[in-house]
């Protein structure tokens, strides 16, 4: 399969780049290439902001209601869903997910999440309600009206392309904002099918323009003045700089960054079943997640009985070629990001940690980016290990002795993104999740599934803001007060 978008998708049209550049996109499992895409001077990127500010200043769709709105994008959810397969594979292909892996969490959910935002949250939303009438020096009422923000730059990362680029679309769609959605370098496919879905589904044009590059590709994003709020998912390092970057402006910013969430297992948790939801948070997606839960915090009584149940199933995961459907676990995502979770890998030994699982690259894959399944036992929660990010299927395991203790442990870290409890006291496993100081937080394995209804965001070095449900349509918005008089003395 080789997927060419040579050209840049600006106000409605595919057009092509100044620079005249473009770049290979490489399959990590086999460092072939599988498409072409191109890549954007900072004069493209300011032609595609200055075609969505002229579509929000003088376009129909920020003006149009919420019922019209969602139509144009029940319609966008409707070409994805007849495109499916054809998704799953171009995911599988760039991002190096396993079938499973892009059936459910690259493509499915995001779908479910695009269309239930159009179907329900949109039509549901309180985009203006009345205010009760107030008394001072006269008698009057008012609304609160919900506005769309305006000009959204989003910036999306490579481990879950599809699913990122929707999570910051739909909701900037929603608001009735104008949008340049900016994917990472290495993932650049599945923002420009965007495009083609977007034509068919009649968006207005200058609604969605997508650019991909470099550097400088961000940099017009996140300092021209026309961009009213930059939606970013990545580095908690590039991360700051984003914030730097539109402080000058005034931009609203959204950061959705990194983690090393925790994972508590009381002493009286079932191992049975913890140990599956510790392998998947290590192995999905070959561990790039920021929301994996690769801290493992287990009760001292319980340690050596769960670190050779984590052995034994680590030990079985069959690592390999994505697209074959038997694949528990793929590539990461480039030679790059291998060679940073091995040098972290190394620095783990040098602290002191045991490597009890893994650690180096798998026999026979002599090409593709892949690292073994790896468990670190004999970890302080001081180690580099414990608290910076692998992004890479690594985990480590610390003991506890007692809940105090373990919540001390999990909030003991310059992340807050998600975080995991298991005790057979539900009411004991709530109050200690009430106590760890992150945006989500999974008790007993939580409730299945990724709920839509549910946001996401984090903590101090997690990032600013929310994605998803209320709270993901809520940042943009804009919050109006209109008030009337309707008496005087």
């Amino acid at each position: 399969m080789l997927k060419e978008y040579p050209n840049l998708f600006i106000d409605g049209a595919w057009v092509t780049s100044e620079s005249g550049r473009t770049e290979p996109v490489i399959n990590p499992a086999t460092e072939e290439t599988i498409g072409i895409a191109p890549v954007a001077s900072r004069s493209d990127v300011a032609k595609a902001i200055t075609a969505a500010r002229t579509a929000f200043d003088e376009g129909p769709w920020p003006l149009m209601s919420v019922q019209e709105r969602s139509a144009v994008m029940v319609r966008m959810a409707e070409v994805m869903e007849k495109r499916f397969d054809e998704l799953v594979q171009l995911n599988i292909a760039e991002s190096g997910s396993t079938r499973v892996g892009a059936e459910t969490f690259q493509i499915g959910i995001p779908l479910n999440h695009f269309r239930d935002l159009a179907e329900r949250v949109l039509l549901q939303f309180p985009m203006e309600k009345p205010m009760p009438p107030h008394v001072g020096a006269s008698l009057g009422q008012g609304v609160i009206r919900r506005e769309p923000f305006g000009v959204a730059a989003l910036i999306s990362a490579y481990n879950f392309p599809f699913f990122l680029n929707l999570m910051k679309l739909g909701p900037a769609l929603a608001a009735g904002c104008t949008t340049i959605l900016k994917p990472a370098p290495t993932t650049p496919l599945e923002a420009f099918i965007l495009g083609e879905i977007a034509e068919e589904a009649g968006l207005p044009r200058g609604v969605l323009n997508i650019v991909s590059g470099d550097i400088d590709t961000g940099l017009e994003l996140t300092t021209n003045p026309m961009v009213d709020i930059v939606s970013f998912t990545g580095s908690d390092a590039v991360g700051r700089k984003v914030l730097e970057q539109a402080a000058p402006t005034m931009k609203k910013v959204v950061l959705e960054l990194g983690g090393k969430s925790a994972n508590i297992i009381c002493e009286d948790a079932d191992l049975a079943k913890v140990v599956g939801s510790v392998v998947r948070d290590i192995v999905l997606h070959a561990g790039q997640g920021c929301a994996f839960l690769t801290r493992t915090l287990v009760h001292r009584s319980r340690q050596d009985e769960l670190i050779e149940l984590i052995k034994q199933g680590l030990s079985s995961i069959k690592v390999g070629d994505p697209a074959s459907p038997d694949t528990e676990m793929g590539p990461l995502g480039s030679a790059a990001q291998r060679a940073k979770v091995e040098k972290l890998i190394q620095t783990g030994i040098a602290e002191g940690a045991t490597l009890a699982v893994g650690g180096g690259r798998p026999e026979g894959l002599d090409r593709g980016f892949f690292v073994e399944p790896t468990l670190f036992v004999d970890v302080e929660n001081s180690m580099a290990i414990a608290q910076q990010e692998f992004f890479g299927p690594v985990g480590v395991v610390i003991p506890f002795g007692d809940d105090d203790e373990a919540v001390n442990i999990a909030n003991d870290s310059d992340y807050g993104l998600s975080g995991g409890v298991w005790a057979k006291d539900p009411v004991r496993a709530y109050a200690i999740a009430k106590r760890i100081r992150t945006g989500t937080v999974t008790v007993n394995g939580g409730g299945g599934g990724m709920s839509p209804h549910g946001s996401f965001g984090g903590y101090k070095q997690s990032g600013l803001g929310r994605e998803r449900g209320d709270a993901g349509l809520d940042e943009f918005l804009q919050t109006k007060t209109i008030t009337w008089g309707v008496a005087s003395g």
